[in-house]
Formats: C-alpha cells, structure tokens, sequence
C-alpha cells in the first residue's frame, strides 16, 4: 500500500521528472537539444505568453508553462474580485495593499543589502580569469534596458493590468444591486477554473523534465566550473534568507519555515524543474487559502508580490554587480554600494514584466553606475539559467511567507487543515 502511495504522489514523479531532465541533458543532450519544429513558436492570448523553442525538451517544458500561464489572469481577476466582496470593508482592502507593499519594499532591501555583505565577505569575482569564461551576445538586453520605463512596463504587464482592473471590479461589485447572482457566477467560474488548472498539473513532470534537459543539455555541467563561486555564493546566501529572515517572519506570525516549505514541496519542484515561478503561482494561491489565509489577501498579496516582492531576484541582481565589480578589479565604495542599492530598489520592482528581466535590470544598473564594464553581462549568460532556479525558487517561497505574514496581522487568517 505504502508503495502504491508513493507512485500515485505528483510530486515523487516531478522528482523523478527532474532527475531524468539531467540524465538525458548530460548524457544525451542531442536528443534534449533535438529540432522539433523549424523557429520558435509564440503567441499572445487574452495577455498570456504562450511559446516554446524549437528543441524537443523546450516544448515539454513550453507547453506545460504557457498552459498554466493561461489560468493565472483568470485567477487572479475572479479571487481578487469575489476577495474584495466578500471583505465587505473597502478601507481594509486598501489598508491591506498599503501593509503589502511597505512589507515588500523593506524586505526586498532587506534582501539586496545582504546580497551586498556575502559578496563583499565572500569576494567570488576575485581570481576569476575572464578569458577562461564563454562570453555571449548581451545586445538584446541593453537595448531593452536603455528603453526601459515604467509607463512601458505597466503598459506591457497584462498581469498588473489584471490585478488593477480586478480592485476595481471587486468596488463596483460592492455597489452593484443585484450582485448575488454576479456572485455566484464567479465562484461557479473559480470552481472550474481550480479544477482544470488541477488537470493541467498532471503535467508538471513532463515540464519538469523538459526544463532540467534544456538546461543541462544546452550549457553542460562543464560550464559551471568557472563560475562555482559565483553559483556556491548565490544559492547559499538564499538559503541565509530563506531560513533566516524569512524563517524570522514566518515565527513572528507563529508558524515555521519548514513546515511551510513541505506544505508547498510540489510546487517547489515544479518550480525548480521549469526555473519559472509562474508554473506554480495559482497552484499557490490555492494552497495558501486551503491553508488559512483568506481569498481576498491572497488574492491581493501574491499578484502584487510576482511583480514587486521578488527577494531572489534582488539577492541575485545585487551579488551580480559586486561580482562583476571584483572580476574587473573595480573598487565600489560605501556610496556608490548604497547608490547600487538605491537604483536597484526601484529598477528590481519591475523585473518580472520584462522579458529576460535579470539581464535587462543588471544592465540598466550597470550603465547608470558607469564604471563596471556592461560587456561583463556575457559573462553570466552561461550559468544564469543555473542560477534562475535559486532565484525562482526564492521569489516563489518569499510570496508565500508575506502572504502568511499579512494574513495573520489582519485577522484574516483561519488555519482549517494542517500544513503536513
């Protein structure tokens, strides 16, 4: 029986999933890297990127991302909406998205400035020989960063847009006559929604598998030698705080890190086996209300945070530029740290609405600074798919514990089921 169980859990086969991904990567990556269609394929729906490249381990993992990409508006519009609802008192609901983006700003710095003191302490740029490194084409990105703006930015994140009409949709319901069966049509349309986004994940393993092939497949474990520091440097300062500051939080509201995270395992694979956050956010949504926290905070709260709580990236892009920094042998003073800190505080809020976001706001960070070489992005081109898996995996768990947080500091937190 016990055996049954265990082949019947999804998320024994993302495991499995993800392990094979880096068998078929290492040691066949022609199959992994194999031509299925001749270009790749993109198409735009109702704001939803659907695309996957031309390899075959790119469409495993495409499809199942952009077909989970296609619940995430839904989602987010029907919760936010029916949340306010059923809220009933428009001063909470701003009270919460005020408390929610205080919370982001001061730990999203909080993030940055330790990014800064491992990389100062740790120093993985230096000895690094920038000729032993395979340097890439970076243009695409500082062209999109030299065009950055946030009007451009709101213009183009459907999901923010999403999230602005459903506050206010989820007002004007509050003021509607005949708003019942308005109501009940949106929670019957939440009902089904759950449930195909519930089919959908069956093919979490498939996507898994394709992600890790690609990868593995693509730049070789090889690659990583290089930058080892760099990748050992990256992964232990978000576990620092993941179990340290967020593990802080998490006690604060009386609850525990690790028992989160293994409420959360499944969707903690999938995102490490795809390097997306997105593959997994509604599924978290789900499971935070099924935890406790109430629809309309969730609804609130992990829409916002996929845009402007993002903890790993803000580590990331902070050790990136004291990185590059060390690797030209370029002093930084305390001002110009804090000058770092400063830009990226604003520059990092919009990194999830920009396509190859990592990229395009180290640049910008860099040209405003003026005295790291931007040419050194080419450096990071090879491992910073290695290293996305950390900084997804962070934003992913950092979204969940802010959610828990501000729940509980609103009374809107009612623990039904365990989190075992």
């Amino acid at each position: 029986m016990k055996q049954l169980n265990i082949f019947q859990n999804l998320t024994f086969w993302v495991l499995l999933s993800i392990l094979i991904g880096v068998f078929v990567g290492h040691f066949a990556p022609d199959l992994a890297l194999f031509k299925v269609i001749e270009s790749k394929f993109s198409y735009n729906l109702l704001g939803a990127e659907l695309s996957f490249g031309p390899t075959l381990s790119e469409v495993f993992s495409g499809v199942f991302i952009s077909l989970v990409k296609l619940f995430i508006n839904p989602i987010i519009f029907l919760t936010i909406s029916l949340g306010i609802v059923n809220m009933g008192n428009l001063k909470k609901v701003g009270r919460v998205g005020g408390k929610a983006l205080l919370y982001f700003e001061v730990v999203t710095t909080i993030a940055l400035f330790i990014g800064l003191a491992v990389s100062t302490f740790i120093e993985p740029g230096i000895g690094v020989i920038r000729d032993d490194i395979a340097g890439g084409d970076i243009s695409k990105y500082t062209q999109k960063a030299a065009g950055f703006s946030w009007i451009g930015f709101l213009k183009e994140s459907f999901t923010v847009q999403v999230l602005g009409f459903s506050i206010f949709f989820g007002i004007f319901l509050n003021y509607v006559k005949g708003k019942a069966k308005m109501i009940a049509g949106m929670q019957q349309a939440s009902h089904w929604v759950f449930k195909g986004l519930k089919i959908v994940m069956y093919l979490a393993p498939l996507g898994a598998l394709g992600g890790m092939a690609f990868t593995i497949g693509k730049f070789g474990i090889h690659s990583l030698v290089p930058l080892a520091k760099l990748m050992l440097t990256v992964y232990v300062t978000m576990a620092i705080f993941v179990f340290v500051v967020l593990g802080l939080i998490m006690r604060n509201c009386g609850e525990r890190i690790w028992a989160f995270l293994g409420y959360i395992k499944h969707e903690l694979l999938v995102v490490l086996g795809t390097s997306s956050s997105e593959a997994a956010l509604p599924s978290l949504m789900h499971k935070l209300e099924k935890m406790g926290c109430s629809k309309s905070v969730v609804g609130l709260v992990v829409p916002a945070g996929y845009s402007f709580n993002l903890d790993g990236t803000s580590i990331y892009l902070s050790m990136a530029t004291l990185f590059l920094a060390q690797v030209y042998g370029v002093h930084l003073s305390w001002e110009q740290m804090l000058t770092i800190v400063g830009i990226l505080m604003v520059t990092s809020k919009g990194a999830a609405g920009v396509t190859g976001s990592g990229f395009v706001v180290l640049a910008s960070t860099l040209s405003a600074l003026q005295v790291i070489p931007v040419e050194g992005l080419a450096l990071l081109l090879g491992v910073d798919r290695f290293m996305s898996e950390a900084r997804a995996i962070t934003n992913f768990i950092g979204n969940g514990v802010a959610t828990v947080w501000i729940a509980k500091h609103e009374g809107e937190f009612e623990k039904e089921q365990s989190t075992n």
